[in-house]
């Protein structure tokens, strides 16, 4: 009896590690989406969403930077891709950015919070329908970071906040800039949370002359600071699509928003078409 209850224990022991593990290495989605920071370029994105959309692909949750996370919060808020292009077809950048003191930053983002404020009807970002995350730079403490909750407008200005472009956003006493910065495209915010994870970038270096003006350095630094840490974080993903073509259109040019949505589509639904997906939302079968 005492050699029985021994092994019974074990089992029982073992039973229970075994589940600890499982609950531990479990992650509580299945398929994520990140979307990469570019500017005008961002809108790529949605784009992109039209296309996974007609092959029967709908993330579980999705996470942005800069452009990106503008797209991912209105996505999440239930607008379809072709309404995110509307809402931003007679805009332009001065509608946005408010010209200030250059202290800090050139412009405030105080035109573009009251934009958001009237598109997205979700005071923070934990309300939102389907789940988002929020990716932005920590500029006091020299890291990124991935907002799931807090005041949705506040966190989507950070998010996009160029630095000395645009000032930087203080949240909480934290002083936060654009999170392409460390991280163009956020996988790390979600790879461990996700089984599979497709990500979507949309800021390809572009072929420019050399810079003539304070604004043109600004964009060309921002360019490599973007270039450099978008590969390590296309590879953590499963499926990672780049929008190429993209890369001739200026990051504030808002005049040719349908061409880069149309762009987003067009490359995102071959990519899925070439990885074995159908317009049915179905893989083929191997052959």
């Amino acid at each position: 009896m005492n050699r029985l209850g021994k092994i019974s224990r074990f089992y029982t022991k073992f039973a229970s590690v075994m589940l600890d593990m499982l609950k531990f290495s479990r992650k509580p989605y299945k398929l994520g989406l990140v979307l990469s920071g570019g500017g005008a370029r961002g809108f790529a994105h949605a784009g992109a969403l039209k296309a996974l959309e007609e092959v029967g692909i709908k993330p579980d949750i999705v996470a942005g930077v800069s452009a990106g996370s503008v797209v991912t919060v209105m996505y999440a808020s239930g607008m379809a891709p072709e309404e995110i292009i509307k809402v931003f077809s007679d805009a332009k950048f001065g509608d946005f950015a408010e010209l200030g003191v250059p202290r800090d930053g050139f412009f405030s983002m105080d035109g573009f919070k009251k934009f958001l404020r009237r598109q997205v009807r979700y005071e923070n970002i934990e309300d939102l329908p389907l789940p988002a995350v929020v990716c932005a730079t920590d500029l006091d403490n020299n890291r990124p970071v991935a907002f799931s909750e807090g005041t949705l407008v506040d966190c989507v200005a950070a998010s996009c906040s160029i630095p000395i472009i645009f000032k930087p956003v203080r949240i909480k006493g934290v002083t936060y800039v654009d999170g392409g910065v460390l991280a163009n495209l956020p996988a790390w915010a979600l790879r461990d949370k996700c089984k599979y994870l497709i990500g979507i970038n949309c800021s390809p270096m572009p072929s420019r002359g050399k810079p003539k003006s304070l604004m043109d350095i600004a964009h060309r630094t921002y360019d490599l600071l973007v270039k450099n840490n978008s590969q390590a974080q296309m590879e953590l993903c499963d499926l990672a699509i780049s929008i190429d073509d993209v890369a001739s259109y200026k990051v504030f040019n808002l005049k040719e928003i349908t061409r880069v949505f149309r762009s987003g589509y067009d490359n995102t639904l071959q990519a899925l078409l070439d990885a074995g997906f159908t317009l049915r939302g179905e893989r083929r079968k191997k052959k």
